[in-house]
Parts: C-alpha cells; sequence; structure tokens
C-alpha cells in the first residue's frame, strides 16, 4: 500500500516541479524512478531491494508474473487513444508542406538513419535496430512545449515544431507498433510465410476494429444513448474493450486499433469531443506520472552498464546532431524557412512519452520472450529522450539567442475576445502585418475571425491552455475586448505579463469612465467608450480609416473631433514606418507626432473640408 501511493504521491509532485519550473515532466518522473529503482539497490539498501519494486520477485513487489505487462499495455492503449484525438486529417492538408515532409520525409529519413547508427554502433540485429528507430521517431508535444513556452520565437518555427510533435506521436506509434508487430509474430527466425500472414492480420484486426467502433461509439454518444455524466467512463470502457478485443483476434493488434479509433473520432465533429479530450488529458496525466515512474524503476543498474560505453554517445551524437539536422533539412528544402530557422528546428527534437513507454513495453515483452538484443531496447530509448530533453531544455534558449532566431521584442497581438469590432481590429492589424490571435469561447464568433483569414482559439479564458501554446511567442500586446468588465479585467491579470510585456490594454468599466483623474494606464481608446458603443459604430461603419497628421496641434484638433462624435473613435498611431501605436484612455495626447503619421480610427471619416 505504501509503494502505491508512494507512485502516485511523487508523480504529482514530479508534474508539479515541472509545471513550477517549466521542464517536461518525463524528466523529473524517469529520474525519480530511477532514484526509488536501480540507483535506490546500487547505493541505497543493504541487501540490493529497491524502494519500489515494480514486479514481484518472490519477496517483494507490486505486479505478479505478467501483470505490469497488462498494465502498461492499458496504460500505453489509452495514451495512445489521445494522441489519435489530436490527429486532424484536416490539419495534415492543410499545413505547411514543410510539416508534412517532417512527418513524413523526415520520419523516413529518422527511421533508416537511426537503424543504420544503431546497427553499426551496437551491432544489434536488423530487426532490433528498425525497433529502435521507430520509437525514436516521435518527438511529442508534451516535452516540446515546455522547453519552448517562454522562447519568443517567429510564428513559424513555432508552428513547425508544435505541429510536428502532434501529427507525427501517433504516426511515430503506429510505425514502432507495426515494426513491433512483424518482429514477434515470427520471433527470433526468419521472416516466414507465417510472418507476413500475422503480419497481416494485425493490420487488418487493428484497422477494422479501431474504425469500427470508432463509428459505433460516435454514434451513440450522439443519439444520446448513454447519459452526459457517463459519457467520459463509457468512453474509457470502449477503449479498452477495444483494445482487449482486437487483441484476442491477433495478437498485439491492440495498439494499432486504439490509435486509428482515436484518429477516426478525432476527426469526426461531434460537439463532445472536446470534453472527452480533456477528461484523456487528466486520465492521462495520472497514468503517465504512475507509468514512468514504474517503468523506470524496473530498469536494473545491469541494464544501465549495457549502455555505460562511448557507444552510447557515439549513437546519440550521430541520432542528434547528424540525422536530425538532415531530416530537417531535407523536409524544409525550398521552404519559406530561413537557413538560421531550419538549424534551431534540428536542434530541438525531444523524444517523449510516447517512445519511452512503447519502448519499455516491447522491450520487457521481447526480452522475456528470448528475442536477441531485446534488453538494449528500453535502456537505449530511455536514453535518447533523457539525453534529448536535458539537451533542448538548458540550451534551446542560449542556442536561439546565438543563431538569432530569438525575437528581441515580441510584436504579435493577443485579442481577447472575438466580436464584430475585434474582428474589424484584427484584420486591420493583420493586414499591417502584425501577428494576430483572437480568442472566444463562442465558437461562431471564431469561425467568422477565421472566414477573414484571422488566427481564432476557440477556448475559455478561464482554461490554462493559452499559457501551454507555443504558437503565442511572439505574442507582446494584449488587447481585452469583451463585453465583460470582469473578464477584461481577469485576462489583463492573468496573461499580462505572458502576453503583454510590450502592453497590457481592456475597455474601461462603468465607474473607470465617470472619474477622469484616475483612468487606469490600460484603458483602451476614449474615455467615454465602452463595449456597446464602440460596437454600435462598428456596425454603423465596419471599417478602419487612416487620416494623415499634419502636426501635434491638428492631432489635437482631431482627437477634440472625435470626443464631440460619438461615431468616431480613434485607435492607433501609425508612423511613417508602419509601426502603429495603441491609444489608450489615460494618453491620448502625450504621443509625440512627427510628419507623415496617420491617425488610425473606426467609424465614419472625417469630414476634411470643415477641417
Amino acid at each position: 500500500m505504501l509503494e502505491l501511493a508512494g507512485i502516485i504521491i511523487l508523480g504529482i509532485l514530479a508534474q508539479w516541479v515541472a509545471w513550477k519550473f517549466k521542464i517536461p515532466a518525463i524528466l523529473p518522473l524517469i529520474l525519480i524512478g530511477l532514484l526509488v529503482g536501480p540507483f535506490a539497490a546500487e547505493f541505497f539498501s543493504d541487501d540490493g531491494s529497491k524502494w519500489i519494486e515494480p514486479i514481484w520477485n518472490g519477496r517483494e513487489g507490486l505486479f505478479p508474473g505478467e501483470s505490469l505487462f497488462y498494465f502498461v499495455s492499458l496504460a500505453i492503449s489509452i495514451i495512445l487513444f489521445e494522441g489519435g484525438l489530436t490527429l486532424k486529417l484536416s490539419e495534415i492538408k492543410n499545413v505547411a508542406p514543410s510539416i508534412t515532409k517532417l512527418i513524413t520525409l523526415g520520419a523516413a529519413v529518422t527511421f533508416f538513419g537511426a537503424a543504420i547508427a544503431a546497427h553499426y554502433t551496437f551491432y544489434l540485429s536488423w530487426e532490433m535496430s528498425f525497433l529502435f528507430s521507430g520509437l525514436i521517431i516521435v518527438t511529442g508535444p508534451t516535452v516540446i512545449t515546455p522547453i519552448l513556452r517562454n522562447i519568443p520565437l517567429p510564428k513559424d518555427v513555432s508552428a513547425v515544431l508544435k505541429w510536428e510533435g502532434i501529427l507525427i506521436d501517433p504516426i511515430g506509434a503506429l510505425i514502432a507498433v507495426l515494426v513491433f508487430e512483424f518482429i514477434s509474430v515470427d520471433a527470433g527466425g526468419e521472416f516466414t510465410k507465417r510472418a507476413f500472414i500475422e503480419f497481416g492480420k494485425i493490420v487488418l484486426f487493428g484497422f477494422s476494429f479501431g474504425f469500427t467502433f470508432a463509428h459505433a461509439l460516435n454514434t451513440i454518444i450522439n443519439r444520446k444513448w448513454i447519459p452526459h455524466y457517463l459519457l467520459n467512463v463509457f468512453a474509457l470502457a470502449s477503449v479498452l474493450g477495444v483494445f482487449v478485443l482486437s487483441d484476442s483476434f491477433a495478437h498485439e493488434s491492440g495498439l494499432l486499433a486504439v490509435v486509428v479509433m482515436g484518429m477516426v473520432l478525432g476527426n469526426s465533429k461531434s460537439a463532445y469531443l472536446k470534453e472527452l479530450l480533456y477528461f484523456k488529458e487528466s486520465l492521462s496525466v495520472l497514468l503517465i506520472s504512475i507509468l514512468f515512474i514504474l517503468l523506470a524503476a524496473n530498469i536494473n543498474m545491469s541494464d544501465l552498464l549495457l549502455i555505460f560505453n562511448w557507444n552510447t554517445a557515439v549513437l546519440f551524437a550521430i541520432v542528434v546532431f547528424i540525422i536530425r539536422p538532415i531530416a530537417v533539412f531535407l523536409s524544409t528544402y525550398k521552404s519559406t524557412l530561413k537557413f538560421n530557422e531550419k538549424l534551431f528546428i534540428s536542434w530541438v527534437g525531444p523524444r517523449g512519452i510516447v517512445a519511452a513507454g512503447i519502448a519499455s513495453l516491447f522491450g520487457l515483452k521481447l526480452a522475456k520472450s528470448g528475442v536477441p538484443d531485446a534488453e538494449y531496447i528500453t535502456p537505449l530509448v530511455f536514453m535518447i529522450v533523457l539525453g534529448t530533453v536535458l539537451l533542448n531544455a538548458t540550451t534551446a534558449r542560449m542556442f536561439a539567442k546565438l543563431i538569432g532566431v530569438f525575437l528581441k521584442k515580441s510584436e504579435g497581438i493577443l485579442i481577447v475576445g472575438a466580436s464584430k469590432l475585434s474582428r474589424l481590429i484584427g484584420h486591420y492589424l493583420e493586414e499591417n502585418g502584425r501577428h494576430v490571435v483572437l480568442i472566444d469561447s463562442n465558437q461562431e464568433n471564431i469561425k467568422k475571425s477565421e472566414e477573414l483569414g484571422l488566427e481564432g482559439i476557440n477556448t475559455n479564458i478561464y482554461s490554462d491552455t493559452l499559457m501551454d501554446n507555443i504558437e503565442l511567442n511572439d505574442v507582446g500586446y494584449l488587447m481585452a475586448l469583451t463585453a465583460s468588465a470582469d473578464i477584461n479585467t481577469y485576462a489583463i491579470n492573468k496573461f499580462g505579463e505572458q502576453f503583454g510585456e510590450n502592453g497590457s490594454f481592456r475597455l474601461l468599466t462603468a465607474d473607470e469612465m465617470s472619474n477622469s483623474d484616475k483612468l487606469p494606464r490600460e484603458g483602451l481608446f476614449a474615455q467615454s467608450d465602452d463595449f456597446n458603443s464602440l460596437s454600435e459604430v462598428a456596425r454603423k461603419f465596419p471599417a478602419v480609416n487612416e487620416i494623415e497628421i499634419k502636426d501635434k496641434s491638428h492631432f489635437i484638433s482631431l482627437l477634440k473631433i472625435s470626443d464631440a462624435d460619438a461615431d468616431i473613435i480613434p485607435i492607433f498611431i501609425k508612423n511613417n514606418k508602419g509601426v502603429l501605436d495603441i491609444i489608450s484612455a489615460s494618453n491620448k495626447e502625450k504621443h509625440i507626432i512627427e510628419p507623415g503619421f496617420k491617425l488610425v480610427y473606426i467609424g465614419k471619416p472625417f469630414d476634411v473640408e470643415k477641417m
């Protein structure tokens, strides 16, 4: 009981440490597992026993016999199902060609290159070499996000790294599963006719069960045959049921079935998907916390000594410093990415949870079956995972500065609220070369934003998901433009430090507008303009206009005209280089004005003849 409670407590503690220090959770989880496992047995125990012994050894242990394999299999199936849910076919079609090539051509380069490297450095059999290479293809978003969260990067670089991690996770897992199936159907022998038949059965049952039961589950939920409070646990039971059922028809086809099931459900347009994904994310955090402490603790010191040599350093260097750059530069050939941006993407390729989890599962199973060289799989993959995470976590920021991809000033703008007013302002900013992102919990508003070519995120402002969005790393301005004063204030307080380093602004409240002596610095636009008045002007005059400013006195006269006319609302000052300066309620007349500057405003055009 103490060991079980200890694993959960240590796992959640590791997750908290990862959050606090903005590092991938897999790093403290594996280190804790090694500490309570092989290191404790070697250095801190008189009788050579581990503090946490995953497999029953006759005296102690949590899982007797094969039960650890069963638990790992079920946990991995849930994690892979969640990965499949995130894989949208529309995203594969619409993402930049360089991202598509990274998950196809780049994956192929890694698959064959790492296999050759493993074969000639550790003299592994070709079967084990290709299993190793299949496992290290993946670069998961759960390890990339904490590393890049506080590195301001160009939007294209962040997008490539983010979507490569999301899209290649289930694809890499699928390749590793298929290689494992091919090995396991005829372990230790030649690739016979029977092996090909068994491999075909695995693919057939994996795809057919995953596809069929995904549609069945989708139909059952959409027709409301399941009460809402049972929705998530019913989906969980369905995933486990499909995994076990597929496995009973074709051994080891269950993992393939759940990946396919997740992919099919993830590409449906059902309303329950977001809620299901939130539940699966929470469950995955718990399972990952338990799983990786168990798997790391299950490694023996003899396993670590297998790779405690120069061959390991050579293999790591080849994978990280040769194969990864080749894969990236081939995949991004003739793309719009600059050389230094390609170099940074080559540097950042941390392997994650899927690689370590499946490696442990497959390594344990093949070693127990007596497959030659199978004992190398788990420690080698763990070495790649820990090595790449440590390398990128400690050097990514410094390397970004060194090669010049680190943004000295974040010019992107995050607009909270995607109403017509926000879309109007956002569209103008986008046309003037600014990266604009609108967030709103109203899906229809986000849809209208995307129809204008704007980037929109359908999320709740009270959710923490925005903090993990590395594509917002170039955002340095925050504008809260919702109808709710509470939401606007909350957005400034919560996200101002991360997304408003150059300025955080919000609409004024009614009380603030009535007190001209104490206007907050973050107050937007004119003192009298609240959400309703701004929205009414945007409805009557849906256009953003510009008027050239002759000098400071001309600027002040324009402001006085706008103060007297509710249908004219100044929003920006545009200098002669095209740089925009946001007008706030507290500093309207304090801007420096030079020849060639323009006043940007919403509303009816100024009557130039009367000026």
